[in-house]
């Protein structure tokens, strides 16, 4: 059975489509049957985070209405085969995306995939409850400030209330967390909180820690998920986080300062 995994945040700019690119493209590395859809509606920016913006012909609100079939508007990945994306409409307004018909598209999807990624829109309307009302698995997405760290809590609660598994009293869904844009010099200097201070106000297994990195920016400017750049540390790190996610055993990094080699102490001693 297709595991529907929602990647989600309260505030907006947090990076969740730079992390649904990258956790779809994870999993899909792995043998796995991917799909990830952008459900920001009005907003679309999946298709251009995974360098396909000139391929879309039809998109989510097209196959909700009708007007093209699922298979018409997927679009596959040149990099990976077993890796389909479905794009937003950038013309419909979010009142489009309606409960009942998106059950009939996560059926269908279903049946062709392992796992299938919800970029959802930032916030607690319309179209952000819909990108969550299937999920199984949900990826909450905060940046290390206190902001982000309050809306992410108000998302968890949109969890428990208003998926389908809490209307029908099933297993909740699963809640992972993310911290992106982290920066330990900046945690020491308490410029920034600490992935320990994320943990206790979400109080949800913490599933990686993304650094700030200028390779994010670099990747999205090229339309590349930044995972494909394996060696920056981002790359690493959602690489771990996909890991973990599958189950494996994978020890948290970067979430300490960088060491500095001798050399590199002595100039900045005497610089």
């Amino acid at each position: 059975m297709a595991k529907i995994i929602v990647m989600t945040s309260g505030k907006g700019g947090v990076g969740k489509t730079t992390s649904s690119a990258a956790f779809a493209v994870g999993l899909a590395k792995r043998g796995h049957r991917t799909a990830v859809i952008d459900f920001d509606v009005g907003l679309r920016n999946l298709d251009i985070a995974m360098g396909c913006e000139r391929r879309v012909v039809y998109d989510l609100v097209n196959v909700l209405n009708g007007e093209a079939t699922l298979r018409q508007a997927l679009i596959r990945d040149k990099r990976l085969e077993n890796l389909s994306i479905l794009a937003a409409s950038q013309t419909r307004d979010k009142d489009a995306l309606e409960i009942e018909p998106l059950g009939k598209i996560f059926d269908e999807l279903r049946k062709d995939f392992d796992y299938i990624v919800c970029d959802s829109p930032a916030g607690i309307e319309k179209g952000a409850v819909a990108a969550l009302y299937f999920a199984d698995e949900a990826i909450i997405v905060t940046n290390p400030e206190i902001s982000s760290v309050r809306d992410s809590d108000r998302i968890l609660g949109i969890l428990a209330s208003k998926s389908k598994r809490a209307e029908k009293g099933e297993e909740p869904v699963k809640e992972n967390l993310l911290v992106t844009r982290y920066d330990p010099l900046r945690v020491e200097k308490g410029e920034m909180l600490s992935v320990e201070d994320v943990q206790e106000i979400l109080s949800i297994p913490l599933l990686g820690v993304i650094p700030e990195s200028e390779a994010v920016l670099r990747a999205s400017n090229i339309g590349q998920p930044v995972i494909l750049d394996g060696d920056s540390a981002p790359a690493q790190a959602y690489e771990d986080a996909v890991g973990r996610f599958l189950g494996e055993t994978i020890e948290h990094r970067f979430m300490r300062p960088a060491r500095r080699g001798f050399f590199a102490r002595l100039m900045g001693r005497t610089a």
